[in-house]
């Protein structure tokens, strides 16, 4: 599925509505350039998830993992500062995916294999100063299914 962001606030409002869908067990992988909007969207999923509007949600980069309490618990990881698979495995990344809560993965292609199956790929592009291209997609049909209904238009 493509949508069209044409502002940060609306790739918050589309991530509020994949946040809105989500349910513990499940894990989102986003990629795109520096500044398309990974963290963007990640608020909104966070708001979604029922994450106090208030928090402040930013990019974990120096921190690598931030956690946050909603209906379920959030792990927004950035693997951004990360280059080599071997450091990624060593962080043991994968024992953030589990039943109770939902990760979302920044520079998600620096680790192709930490995913479970049925993850949600979104990837964004840059298409102008304002405006974003996002694609969302899993190859999971329950939960292609259930994005389709949360995202219809």
């Amino acid at each position: 599925m493509r949508i069209i962001s044409k502002s940060d606030a609306a790739t918050v409002e589309i991530g509020k509505r994949v946040g809105h869908i989500l349910k513990g067990g499940d894990a989102v992988a986003l990629s795109g350039t520096l500044g398309s909007g990974k963290t963007w969207l990640t608020k909104g999923i966070g708001i979604g998830l029922g994450v106090n509007p208030d928090e402040v949600i930013s990019s974990p980069s120096f921190s690598l993992v931030n956690e946050y309490e909603g209906r379920c618990l959030l792990y927004h990881i950035d693997l951004y500062r990360l280059d080599k698979q071997n450091d990624i495995t060593l962080l043991g990344l994968d024992d953030y995916f589990h039943e109770r809560s939902v990760v979302v993965v920044e520079w998600a292609e620096r680790s192709p294999g930490l995913f479970p199956s049925g993850f949600i790929k979104v990837k964004i592009e840059i298409l102008d100063d304002n405006e974003r291209a996002i694609e969302i997609d899993s190859d999971d049909p329950a939960i292609s299914a259930r994005l389709k209904k949360g995202l219809a238009i």
